[in-house]
């Protein structure tokens, strides 16, 4: 989670403009929340556009219309009904909770090649699950990629390598060790092999476009 301070807001024709004092990673399509801008701005939304421009007017068919020669960093924006205003100073914050989805419970379970027995099961499928997307889209954005979308899976080899961690995950459960997926698994299958789902995930090496 990251939290982001507001520094100036705006609204026209029911779209909200905001600008934080940092640069942000936040995208289109992602979820935000704001707080403390003031009762007709907070609230929970999407991103719709990050564009660093003065926003004036969304037209006729709902595209937004800027102004090229005024410059706006750091901007979201959001729709949101209210009264139009000015770029006009503003406290507040915007907190970001990186949720990835790149891969589901079922493809965790197709690959493993099993259907769960209890509820206990499908709940720890889904912590492994959690725990592999938010690590591969970790990793990938330490080694560099730092465009990759929170919900759609950047490659077929990256998806792949998030089940097979998310798999492991699994496979660990009542492990006597766990400081390597390779020496113990609960499971009758070979553990792949951590340095494999690194290559599949396209880190600890040179990157390519």
């Amino acid at each position: 989670m990251a939290v982001f301070t507001v520094t100036n807001s705006r609204r026209v024709d029911n779209t909200v403009a905001l600008q934080t004092l940092t640069p942000t990673d936040i995208g289109v399509g992602q979820s935000i929340t704001v707080a403390g801008v003031g009762a007709t701005f907070n609230g929970t939304f999407t991103v719709i556009s990050t564009e660093p421009y003065e926003l004036v007017a969304v037209n006729e068919f709902g595209e937004l219309v800027f102004e090229p020669s005024v410059l706006k960093l750091n901007q979201l924006i959001y729709e949101l009904a209210g009264d139009d205003s000015e770029y006009t100073a503003a406290d507040g914050t915007i907190t970001w909770t990186q949720t990835c989805t790149w891969i589901t419970n079922q493809n965790v379970l197709d690959w493993l090649g099993i259907s769960p027995a209890t509820a206990n099961d499908t709940a720890f499928v889904t912590v492994c699950t959690d725990a592999a997307n938010a690590l591969a889209y970790r990793r990938r954005k330490s080694a560099g990629y730092g465009q990759d979308s929170l919900t759609t899976v950047p490659s077929g080899d990256v998806k792949l390598g998030t089940i097979m961690y998310a798999g492991n995950l699994y496979r660990m459960r009542g492990s006597v060790d766990f400081q390597t997926f390779e020496a113990y698994s609960s499971g009758s299958q070979p553990i792949s092999a951590m340095g494999e789902i690194l290559r599949l995930w396209g880190c600890n090496r040179a990157q390519v476009a």
